[in-house]
């Protein structure tokens, strides 16, 4: 029997907590052997991830990479993902789901929206997000728009700060390139709730960014976080959270290798969750601003975007096997710049059907419809089903439909048309899992992603079009961990994908992409992993003539040791790109050589 969503939810998260510190926890009761793994994004609320159809990757604190590790080069070794960088840390960073670009990922931050309007497509530039702070992080795949609207066609990327256990911690880390970062954390927890912050500081010398000098392309960023929540009573909770992030970054433009840019942002979101009636309810409004610049004088541009968004979600329980979540939003964007400036508005409906049928057999159909200011009405769609077919044998299924609306520099900016319609997708997966003991398991995924009227730049005209036809991508998705000692684990993973845009192969995106991994527990003290990754078959595009060729394929090894002092103190040693492999994800773009970097870290 179900029970009630808020009951559900406060179980499921307690498990999830207790499955961080010690997945076998419960094995010596008669009830339960391993928690399961709970997920946020996988639909409209919090779900078991074994009974959503989706497609969800997560990875908690010990894998979101160290303090000075870029998030995306992190996500880059997750099935599905890939990306391209114009140089070094802080350089602009495009992230790749399934072979879609950064325009048809959503991006969030503890509940926030941080896709950027001002960009020339709404979207989030991971270049500058480093991992310290970032708790946990969920990547969903396929068509999400029923879920979160537009930009949510390849999936959405879910990131929360908010830390995993009380206590506070700090965090030194030196190393290549002129590299030093230092944070601190803290979390304090009572009975009603909890507080929280963490604030950390990155600076790097760098390397430069174009491959046609040698000029050093240094970046520095501070970054908060914070976040607070209280039970008023048994039936209602009052929370807070939201980030702040300034950076500073050199870089290599056509006119000048000394330019300069600065970026910042912040957001934040307050909510209240209660309980009427036998209904959850959760209210929440958020705000998001980004403004950048680059140069300075009269040479000099700026962008600057806001969004704001309030919206409700309530969860019942219809029957001891059916839930029925239903919600409304409300957004508002604007951004002004050198190029020009837009405002749109939408307003949003949504619902999601959650029902077991039978012990086993997880089923889910959500419905949005969005009527946005300028382009009108939009419905979309998606139905997911997860099926233990036999006792540790899992096959799930999608269908679903998707929308992007254009963005505002697609329409007012320089080269734009506000006459653009919205992009709209069609996407299904199939995928079957075989899970052992522990955290053991295989899985193996076909994806298809489809979209009609696409909105691109064209090159020769300096200006962006609608293209006829039918933009794909599909392909195949193979994962899998194995522990072969109490000692060692292996893991790995395998992505072919065969994208097109406009009849041809689409720019940066690897046909082939594959990383295998070894974590090695060496002794009580000291632990260590070994990874490889290894990319072939990418194309780059010559905006001169829009024609690919290929870049050279490129294999990574990398290494990582950490060494437990005390109890609390940990001297940890990573080292990237140990053969100094000359590579590039994007042509005349430089990366990193062979780097080290070592860290302390300490718990009070």
């Amino acid at each position: 029997m179900r029970a009630h969503p808020t009951l559900r939810l406060l179980r499921l998260t307690t498990a999830a907590l207790a499955l961080t510190t010690s997945p076998l926890l419960a094995q010596d009761t008669d009830e339960i052997y391993l928690l399961d793994e709970i997920v946020v994004s996988g639909s409209l609320i919090p779900v078991a991830k074994s009974e959503t159809g989706a497609t969800v990757e997560t990875l908690d604190a010990d894998e979101t990479g160290a303090a000075a590790q870029s998030v995306s080069d992190v996500l880059a070794t997750l099935p599905g993902v890939s990306m391209s960088r114009n140089g070094g840390v802080g350089a602009t960073t495009a992230l790749r789901i399934r072979g879609l670009s950064s325009e048809y990922i959503g991006v969030r931050l503890n509940g926030i929206d941080i896709t950027d309007t001002s960009l020339p497509t709404t979207q989030y530039d991971f270049g500058g997000l480093l991992s310290y702070g970032v708790s946990s992080i969920e990547v969903l795949k396929g068509s999400q728009s029923a879920l979160y609207g537009s930009e949510a066609i390849a999936g959405l990327v879910e990131m929360n700060t908010t830390p995993q256990t009380p206590g506070l911690s700090a965090t030194l880390e030196a190393g290549s390139y002129g590299t030093y970062s230092a944070g601190v954390t803290n979390m304090i927890e009572s009975e009603n709730g909890h507080i929280a912050f963490s604030l950390s500081h990155f600076k790097t010398d760098g390397f430069s960014s174009s491959s046609s000098n040698d000029e050093d392309d240094g970046f520095e960023e501070t970054f908060l976080t914070f976040g607070l929540e209280h039970d008023i009573n048994d039936s209602l909770t009052l929370g807070l959270t939201g980030f702040y992030r300034d950076s500073d970054l050199e870089y290599d433009a056509d006119w000048d290798i000394d330019a300069t840019a600065t970026h910042e942002q912040k957001g934040a979101r307050t909510y209240a969750k209660f309980e009427t009636a036998q209904i959850s309810h959760e209210l929440s409004a958020s705000f998001f601003q980004s403004d950048r610049t680059y140069g300075s004088g009269p040479s000099s541009y700026y962008y600057s975007s806001e969004r704001k968004e309030v919206s409700y979600l309530g969860s019942t329980d219809l029957s001891a096997s059916t839930t029925l979540t239903f919600g409304a939003e409300y957004l508002e964007e604007s951004y002004d710049g050198t190029y020009g400036n837009g405002i749109d508005r939408n307003t949003a409906l949504k619902g999601e059907f959650l029902f077991e049928p039978m012990a086993g057999l997880n089923l889910s159909a959500a419905l949005r419809y969005d009527d946005h200011s300028d382009l009108g009405e939009h419905i979309s769609g998606r139905l997911a089903a997860a099926w233990e077919v036999a006792p540790d044998w899992t096959l799930r299924a999608v269908l679903g439909t998707g929308f992007r609306a254009p963005s505002l520099s697609e329409r007012f900016g320089y080269g734009g048309d506000p006459d653009f319609k919205e992009e709209t997708s069609r996407s299904a997966e199939l995928s079957v899992e075989r899970r052992f003991m522990g955290d053991d398991f295989v899985k193996a995924t076909l994806f298809y992603t489809e979209i009609k009227d696409k909105i691109d730049y064209n090159y020769s005209t300096y200006a962006y079009e609608q293209l006829g036809g039918t933009t794909t991508s599909k392909g195949l998705e193979l994962s899998g961990r194995y522990v072969l000692s109490e000692r060692f684990a292996l893991y790995g993973n395998y992505t072919y994908t065969d994208a097109e845009n406009r009849n041809q192969r689409a720019a940066r995106v690897p046909r082939h992409d594959a990383t295998i991994g070894l974590d090695t527990t060496l002794t009580d003290r000291l632990s260590g992993a070994f990874e490889v990754q290894f990319v072939s078959d990418l194309k780059d595009i010559d905006t001169s003539t829009s024609t690919l060729f290929d870049l050279d394929d490129y294999t990574l090894f990398n290494a990582s040791l950490s060494y437990d002092l005390t109890d609390t103190v940990q001297l940890y040693l990573r080292a990237d790109n140990l053969t100094d492999e000359d590579y590039e994800t994007v042509s005349g773009y430089n990366t990193p050589g062979r780097s080290a970097y070592l860290g302390l870290k300490a718990s009070f």
